[in-house]
């Protein structure tokens, strides 16, 4: 089985309308671990429906295609398939309710050679129905690990973002719950990879490992509380690596760097200490 280049960079996507409710929102909220302190009313206004807000990282789960890279007809390991990069602009601030158009395609996929894998760039406009608005622009990498030497192109990947060389500014610590992966995924990421364990041991896990969107959410919540006050207006982008897998349960850690608009960051996770989110960049306003 090989990728088949011409099929998948070609692929025409449907646009996905979705209208989710403040219930989908709290459901993402909890999903990456905000209200674990039922009684912190910062946290409270992101997973209660009285005045509430929406985190701006839960624009990754809308709108979204589905995993696609499963059907056989595109040739890919689809069980050693993993999240490379990911990449935010907002846009507008999301509402904690409404109803969204998602155009995503593929813009590059890049062959890293045999027993290297590939890498697949995507992009993904979320825009508000009613008005017409862009809410956000979504770019990912997926590292199809069990995929390389199918023929592809052979360029260079983009350099990711370098973090300051000093101790970190402020440190944020947050916990994930043991069913996290369980939960996270009601948000709409089925990938079996999070929640069987028989999937998990064939891709070489010890167990089904965390999202690693959820992983993104936990660190977008360190950064909108320590970074923006609990306002989610001022977070405009983020863009970070994922290097390493979260297992449900697990602390994760968030090392920032302040420069003016700019916060640098990586996560780590407490218990082995072990960098699992790097190169992070976010725009603050």
């Amino acid at each position: 089985m090989a990728i088949d280049y011409d099929k998948l960079i070609n692929w025409k996507f449907d646009d996905i309308e979705q209208t989710y409710t403040t219930k989908d929102s709290i459901l993402y909220a909890l999903g990456v671990g905000v209200s674990m302190d039922p009684l912190d009313m910062d946290q409270l206004r992101f997973t209660y429906e009285e005045d509430m807000l929406a985190l701006p990282t839960m624009s990754v789960v809308l709108a979204y295609p589905g995993f696609f890279l499963k059907e056989p007809e595109f040739g890919v390991d689809w069980v050693k398939v993993l999240h490379g990069e990911q990449g935010i602009e907002i846009h507008k601030t999301l509402p904690a309710k409404g109803t969204v158009i998602g155009t995503t395609k593929i813009t590059e996929i890049i062959d890293k050679g045999e027993g290297r894998g590939a890498l697949m760039f995507s992009t993904r406009e979320v825009r508000e129905k009613a008005s017409g608005d862009l809410l956000a622009t979504l770019s990912s990498t997926t590292f199809c690990r069990g995929d390389g030497g199918f023929g592809g192109p052979a360029v260079e990947a983009p350099k990711p973002h370098t973090l300051p060389d000093r101790a970190p500014d402020s440190i944020v610590e947050l916990p994930t719950l043991d069913q996290a992966a369980l939960i996270y995924r009601l948000s709409g990421d089925f990938n079996p990879l999070h929640a069987d364990p028989r999937v998990a041991k064939s891709a070489g896990f010890e167990a089904p490992i965390l999202h690693g969107l959820a992983s993104l959410g936990v660190a977008g919540h360190a950064l909108v509380k320590q970074a923006c006050g609990y306002d989610p207006a001022k977070l405009k982008s983020l863009k970070l690596r994922f290097s390493a897998p979260v297992y449900p349960g697990e602390t994760i850690v968030t090392e920032m760097w302040h420069d003016d608009n700019i916060t640098s960051f990586r996560c780590r996770v407490k218990e082995r200490d072990l960098v699992v989110l790097n190169n992070g960049r976010a725009v603050i306003a």
